[in-house]
């Protein structure tokens, strides 16, 4: 099996879809750096060359949309944010008209705009450099959101993304850069909107979004200890959600985890979590659990992190409650 790291795949991915289409093109703060953005396009610059690979001003919003203008013309731009908390500055763009033409115009006009974000703590980065606001962006309609957890998903949902001929933003966790798994090298998509199932069990459901996967998993084996199976659930795409699947994972087990990198308040695990309490409610055997990170700001300090991000002993504490154990 080939096993390489996400920030590679990411790279694999993005120079196999330039080399199928011309009208890929990747533009962004820094995209052009030797190192790539977190080790992510690598090489793809001198590949290339600056007129298909180019850095650009700090103007967010101008810049969204100088690539729905582009992806309008019959372009596919990639734009790449270092930090996903520089696209508040592209919400205008990005909300009051890239994920509405398609439907404003009766399907006649499409804009096959991906965006790029990277989410997630570590180094001290603190408030302003931690969020994760793909709960925010699943709330608007014409907009698909994705979540990859590992190397071969987010090749071939990345792939996907590029071929999709309206905006998509693709959440990638500064965690998982360097973590590895299987990738075939030929080229290949996954569909957008579908969720995955890691592992299988019958007494409990833990659905994980983005880097909680691992957590998830790690959680899940600790469990057998207390002989507790848990069904491992990999969201993959915020926004379509993949309802049939994680209604037919609680119909099995009646209980419900659900493991975000985002604020609990207002988050996506909240709409989860009412979706599955409208549906399912009287398949529940106890209360749907949530995990996440509390209604406070992100903390600087590597101690102060230990605390207030959520692990796999954190999901452990949340099922024995449920269980009462």
């Amino acid at each position: 099996m080939r096993i390489i790291s996400y920030k590679d795949a990411i790279t694999e991915a993005i120079k196999q879809a330039m080399q199928r289409d011309r009208n890929v093109f990747i533009y962004g703060e820094g995209v052009d750096d030797a190192d790539g953005i977190f080790g992510t396009g690598v090489g793809l610059s001198s590949y290339f060359g600056k007129d298909r690979i180019f850095d650009v001003p700090v103007a967010e919003n101008s810049l969204t949309g100088i690539g729905i203008g582009a992806a309008i013309m019959g372009m596919r731009p990639i734009l790449v944010h270092q930090r996903i908390d520089f696209t508040l500055l592209t919400m205008d763009q990005l909300i009051n008209h890239a994920s509405k033409y398609h439907y404003m115009f009766n399907g006649a006009v499409k804009v096959p705009l991906v965006i790029r974000a990277i989410v997630g703590r570590g180094w001290g980065q603190g408030t302003q450099h931690s969020q994760s606001f793909h709960g925010i962006f699943s709330h608007f309609p014409g907009l698909k959101v994705i979540a990859p957890s590992n190397s071969y998903d987010v090749k071939g949902l990345l792939i996907q993304a590029i071929k999709d001929n309206n905006p998509v933003l693709c959440i990638e966790h500064k965690y998982l850069m360097n973590r590895s798994s299987h990738v075939p090298k030929k080229y290949f998509t996954l569909e957008i909107g579908k969720a995955k199932i890691i592992s299988k069990g019958s007494d409990v459901t833990i659905l994980g979004i983005s880097l909680m996967v691992e957590e998830a998993i790690v959680a899940s084996k600790k469990l057998k200890k207390f002989g507790i199976n848990a069904e491992v659930i990999d969201l993959r795409s915020v926004a379509p959600l993949d309802d049939a699947m994680i209604k037919k994972s609680v119909k099995k087990t009646g209980r419900l985890v659900i493991c975000d990198i985002d604020w609990i308040n207002g988050g996506i695990s909240a709409e989860i979590s009412a979706r599955i309490n409208e549906s399912c409610f009287e398949y529940l055997k106890s209360p749907i659990a949530r995990v996440g990170l509390p209604h406070a700001n992100h903390p600087s300090s590597y101690a102060l992190e230990k605390v207030f991000f959520p692990n796999s002993d954190t999901i452990i504490k949340k099922i024995l409650k449920i269980f009462k154990k």
